[in-house]
């Protein structure tokens, strides 16, 4: 078991890059999740650390044509594999019989992200001793202010597998990881150049206006301190709680 104590005081204040080394050389079965810029940025750290670089993406089946050009532009770029993580076909083809294809316009989105993304991930979670994602604190109003470098991960984690997870961008602002996206020619969605911030589904997102923050553009029609579809807000409660 890991003294997650112990290893927060080690990680804490030291750069994404430290973080990711420590995390790489910590854990063989470890594993990098990807959908956006800060995940982008991470693989660019990483794969320099490690020749066994993990990388998965979600797949949720209602993700922009831009999405899925990032997804093979970063997998050619870097050379790499990157598992795409499917959900269960019955269980979809049960929401969209019963409830149509825009449920989530009526009764919120937890259901339908369940589903697509959390479900898959829980899967993929099983596999692995721990798993790096882009995560800031800076990120979502009211839900992401108290994330950690690492943590153990309570959503995914069993009475048989303790699940660590690291955040090694939790310190970092949009400017930073846009700055070190430019500063190292790092592949990036499309969208970014059409006023999308935080990218997720195509009925989910949209792009931004100036001075919005950028979950703004995520379930719009929801309470503006509800935006998680799940991945981490079991995580974020726990954090919150302690």
């Amino acid at each position: 078991m890991t003294d997650i104590a112990s290893l927060q005081q080690e990680l804490d204040g030291q750069s994404p890059r430290a973080i990711l080394k420590a995390a790489l050389a910590r854990f063989d079965n470890i594993a990098i999740s990807f959908s956006g810029a800060e995940d982008v940025a991470l693989i660019e750290m990483a794969h320099k650390l490690t020749d066994n670089l993990q990388v998965f993406t979600l797949d949720t089946g209602r993700l922009h044509p831009e999405t899925y050009e990032f997804v093979e532009k970063v997998r050619q770029h870097y050379g790499i594999e990157i598992e795409v993580l499917f959900p269960d076909a019955t269980e979809v083809q049960e929401l969209v019989n019963g409830k149509g294809l825009f449920s989530f316009y009526k009764d919120g989105h937890g259901e339908c992200c369940g589903i697509r993304k959390v479900n898959p991930l829980r899967r993929k979670l099983a596999t692995v001793d721990a798993w790096i994602t882009g995560q800031r604190k800076d990120q979502s109003p009211g839900t992401r202010n108290e994330v950690p470098v690492a943590q153990i991960d309570s959503a995914f984690s069993s009475d048989t597998h303790q699940l660590i997870k690291f955040n090694p961008l939790a310190d970092w602002t949009s400017k930073e990881v846009w700055d070190y996206i430019r500063m190292s020619e790092v592949p990036y969605n499309a969208l970014h150049e059409k006023g999308f911030v935080s990218i997720g589904c195509q009925p989910c997102t949209r792009p931004i206006l100036p001075g919005q923050h950028e979950r703004e553009g995520r379930w719009w029609w929801e309470e503006a301190t509800q935006k998680e579809c799940g991945l981490h807000a079991g995580n974020l409660i726990a954090s919150d709680n302690q």
